[in-house]
């Protein structure tokens, strides 16, 4: 009887990461495809019979992406160049990689020596718009590898309509039943590989729902109700997962290369038929190793560029946009937070819009605005959401902000539910587009004592459309009254670059504060 070691390992959600820095402040990070680079070739030097594969949500998401698209395209994608140069096996198409436009997507597709797969994204003809739904490995003693890829049908709720015309986005699940039959049947693999850009919707042991049945995650379905699926490699929702749904090995490596995910498979042979004996899934994270040096060399010339750019002015800020005080600017309505509620409101083009002020470090916006100065002012990778929510809806939000706040010997202070054990600035919301007062010397869910939209009160059964950033229209920082309503839109580009993109199209922007709201006691 012959046994053989297989090793899969998949990257995904790299989100444009390479180096380990944080382009805010240029701190090393623990994270980055150069570290990740050197987890692939370790892995390859233990195990010749080893497969690579990227998931999906590679080419967008830091600065040097967004460079690399606005000024670099005569040359080869930086993230493309390090994945020929590690030789992957195959990439699957992410949501996010629509973001810079079909044609950026085709020229990475292009400039790739390894080929891309997603079987349930169709052109107009029905046919997978990059060509291949599957690829074929074959491995030692002949052993065939099939890698079927898959992407989250649910793209057209987020996407710009412009940079997915004329293509289709069929069910995922429904694809995956199809192709996973056919590829049994025409190919008689003995080994099935899913790679789903999309994660799961249901707790992997219970099977009881974790979010709203909408169709944008389908793993654990995935695996309860397709027969033949050997393994399923997952991304889409940022989670660390290693285990085992219905038995199927299972892996989703965190998010802007964290982790890379790792299945070791001893395949055994017994009367011409190869079977799993063992299946170890697990996650290595990268934070202790060392980057690659050959993989930074390979694309250094671009970082230089970026931080050059990083470093050059975007724009001019007429008026005081900076932040001395972080307290006192949650306080009363200040230029930073007014606007970037201003930009939200314009690209979401709606009228109401709420944000935070993340931390207490943010230095807001120096007359001379440079890239670095966004990245490091608005430090979360977050898009927008546009939700409908009802009148009651806006006031309770309030009041949770409300609570934000204390009195210290008539002074006002910061709750510490909102400072321990780890800060929690980023859950204190200022809005633009309603008129507003809070009270803080009244009692916790009593303290809004004004608000109004364009001068009539609000209504409390009254459907407003609101923009705020994707992690508080799904409920986070115990906003519960968000979770679940109407998604009226998604805007998926990084607020950082659309606040660049503002910027960068009026040159100048002006520091102003209308006083739509203020906290007083």
């Amino acid at each position: 009887m012959k046994s053989i070691s297989i090793t899969i390992l998949e990257t995904s959600d790299v989100h444009g990461n390479i180096f380990p820095i944080n382009y805010g402040n240029n701190e090393p990070v623990g994270l980055g495809l150069t570290k990740i680079a050197t987890v692939i070739k370790e892995e390859r030097s233990r195990n010749r019979n080893t497969i690579v594969i990227d998931n999906g949500d590679l080419i967008q998401g830091t600065p040097l992406t967004y460079y690399y698209v606005r000024s670099g395209r005569h040359k080869q994608n930086p993230m493309i160049k390090i994945l020929n140069d590690l030789k992957y096996d195959a990439v699957v198409v992410g949501n996010h990689e629509f973001n810079y436009g079909i044609d950026v997507l085709q020229q990475a597709i292009k400039d790739s020596t390894f080929p891309w797969l997603s079987a349930n994204i169709v052109n107009e003809e029905g046919e997978p718009f990059i060509g291949r739904p599957y690829i074929m490995v074959e491995l030692e003693e002949g052993i065939k590898v099939a890698i079927l890829g898959v992407t989250t049908h649910y793209i057209p709720n987020w996407e710009n309509p412009e940079h997915i015309k004329g293509l289709t986005f069929n069910d995922a699940f429904e694809t995956t039943k199809y192709w996973v039959g056919k590829i049994r049947n025409d190919e008689n693999p003995d080994l099935m590989i899913v790679s789903y850009h999309g994660g799961f919707e249901a707790d992997l042991e219970t099977g009881e729902p974790t979010e709203k049945i909408t169709g944008e995650n389908q793993g654990y379905r995935i695996c309860k109700e397709i027969e033949g699926v050997d393994l399923l490699l997952t991304g889409h929702q940022h989670r660390s997962l290693a285990g085992k749904v219905n038995g199927i090995p299972i892996v989703q490596p965190s998010f802007n290369g964290q982790a890379i995910g790792k299945i070791t498979l001893i395949l055994t042979k017994n009367e011409k038929k190869w079977t799993i004996s063992e299946s170890r899934p697990e996650l290595i994270f990268v934070k202790d190793k060392k980057a690659d040096e050959g993989s930074i060399e390979l694309v250094n010339e671009y970082e230089v560029a970026t931080q050059e750019w990083l470093d050059k002015p975007i724009g001019q800020v007429i008026g005081n946009m900076t932040i001395d005080d972080p307290l006192k600017a949650r306080l009363r309505d200040n230029a930073l937070v007014e606007f970037i509620n201003k930009v939200q409101m314009d690209v979401a083009k709606v009228s109401i819009s709420n944000t935070a002020l993340f931390n207490n470090i943010t230095k807001g916006f120096p007359s001379n605005i440079t890239m670095r100065d966004v990245v490091s002012n608005y430090i979360y990778p977050n898009t927008l959401t546009v939700i409908r929510i009802t009148g009651d809806d806006v006031r309770a939000a309030l009041e949770r902000s409300a609570s934000y706040f204390i009195l210290d010997n008539g002074k006002a202070a910061v709750n510490p539910s909102f400072a321990t054990p780890k800060p929690q600035h980023y859950n204190y919301d200022m809005w633009e587009g309603i008129e507003y007062i809070i009270d803080i010397s009244k009692p916790m869910g009593e303290r809004v004592v004004k608000l109004s939209f364009k001068g009539e009160p609000i209504q409390p059964e009254g459907e407003y459309d609101v923009v705020m950033n994707n992690y508080r229209a799904g409920g986070g920082g115990e906003y519960v009254m968000f979770k679940d309503k109407p998604v009226i839109k998604d805007i998926p580009l990084d607020m950082s670059e659309l606040i660049a993109n503002y910027i960068l199209k009026r040159g100048t922007i002006e520091a102003t504060v209308d006083d739509n709201w203020m906290v007083i006691w």
